[in-house]
């Protein structure tokens, strides 16, 4: 049982704050310094019973790494654990956030006890002889073989190949009396995300970002937090709310995920389509930019979701021409249904030298959108890494529904980009064939 934490102690009267304060040896501050059993939360602490997998379910800043980190010093310095799994959705992911970020193992080990890191080895060795070893979500097979005793897996709903990970170190986690993995994930909707949360061997703990505000930066609270507040993307990122996808939704995030690549081939064409917004100031529509590229067998990478918000016309603008610029783009594409031939004049103010190519919606979304979708179950179009504020726009927004949300600025971006790279070069292929 806690006798005494930090958010406590901060309750005790002032004079005896710094009373207590003032008894401390500097061996006992240094002790208290690393003392994760005074500093953490009660959501952070590991729960008792005979869990195998803890899921700790949380929103963005909720300190999830730290608590990940914790729990894997904690089994070490108990000698509870000799052999970890640290899995991560990169290798880049497990060293810079697990090992040497802010809150990682490296910065939350005591001097006395802390682990000599070797990144050639993707290994980490405490004074008693444990060691850590480092894996990547993207190379499943690494785990086939390897035997742990527990295992830390951070941002799991992130993972690329995430049923054969997860496979693959369940049947290497068979060390020790009781084996045990910590999960530290923001969700989504995935199929083994929901399996677990009904699991009667795993234990849940739930947390939002609000959780631990008053350790985040004031600019976060500006930025993150006023942006994403009362949204969907808000409900997932923040309050760690599993969002299921809308029926009426052309996107799946599984069939986004199925042909999702970490680098692009090639590229024969670069498109950027712009869906310019109609309103300017706080609360107005995005400015949707999305980047796509074509390579040579005629498959669509997007490569790059450059929307804003709250800009004035010639500040985005700027933003769109040095985006065209940075991705050596073909052409530009904007849509002109509200705004006329004026967007096509403030580019060409800003720089003559873009090639812009106006396009007019006639069809409703939804008859747009259509094929764009087709695209995607075909295979022929593939995210390049994650872009999840599109990603989430396209799951989640209903095309057919009589009544809807604010405009899905980002999603008309893309199919505009779609329907010209790929739509209309397939018609043009056809006609010259014939």
């Amino acid at each position: 049982m806690r006798l005494l934490s930090a958010n406590s102690f901060r309750k005790l009267p002032k004079p005896t704050i710094e009373e207590a304060i003032r008894s401390l040896t500097s061996t006992e501050t240094e002790m208290l310094r690393y003392s994760w059993a005074f500093w953490a939360r009660n959501d952070q602490l590991a729960p008792e019973g005979e869990w195998i997998h803890w899921l700790l379910l949380a929103g963005r800043g909720f300190g999830k790494t730290r608590t990940g980190a914790e729990w894997v010093r904690y089994l070490i310095e108990t000698g509870q654990a000799s052999r970890i799994a640290l899995v991560a959705p990169t290798a880049s992911d497990a060293r810079y956030t697990m090992v040497e970020g802010e809150s990682g193992l490296l910065a939350i080990s005591p001097p006395w006890f802390r682990p000599s890191y070797e990144p050639a080895k993707a290994c980490l060795t405490w004074p008693n002889g444990a060691k850590a070893f480092l894996y990547s979500a993207e190379e499943p097979d690494r785990l086939r073989g390897p035997q742990h005793d527990a295992a830390w897996l951070d941002e799991l709903a992130a993972w690329r190949q995430l049923d054969q990970c997860w496979d693959m170190l369940l049947f290497g986690l068979r060390l020790g009396k009781r084996p045990r993995t910590c999960i530290t994930t923001t969700p989504r909707p995935l199929g083994l995300v929901k399996a677990l949360l009904v699991d009667p061997d795993v234990h849940v703990t739930r947390g939002t970002t609000f959780d631990n505000l008053t350790n985040l930066a004031p600019s976060f609270q500006q930025m993150i937090l006023s942006k994403y507040e009362g949204t969907r993307q808000g409900r997932q990122e923040l309050y760690a709310e599993i969002l299921e996808e809308l029926s009426g939704a052309l996107w799946t995030q599984g069939l986004i995920d199925r042909y999702r690549v970490d680098t692009a081939p090639l590229l024969e064409r670069v498109a950027i389509a712009v869906d310019p917004p109609v309103s300017t100031g706080e609360g107005a529509d995005e400015c949707g930019c999305i980047v796509v590229g074509l390579s040579k067998k005629k498959k669509a990478y997007v490569l790059a979701d450059e929307t804003t918000q709250g800009l004035s016309p010639l500040e985005w603008t700027e933003k769109i021409v040095k985006t065209y610029y940075a991705y050596l783009a073909d052409e530009l594409i904007v849509e002109v249904n509200q705004g006329g031939d004026l967007v096509e004049t403030l580019i060409h103010q800003v720089d003559k030298r873009v090639k812009v190519k106006p396009v007019r919606a006639f069809q409703s979304k939804l008859a747009r959108a259509q094929p764009v979708a087709l695209l995607y179950e075909k295979g022929q179009v593939h995210h390049v890494g994650r872009l999840e504020i599109l990603e989430d726009q396209l799951c989640h927004y209903d095309l057919s529904a009589n009544t809807r949300p604010q405009s899905p600025d980002r999603l008309d971006a893309l199919v505009w980009a779609l329907t010209s790279l790929v739509l209309e070069t397939n018609q043009t292929l056809q006609i010259k064939s014939l």
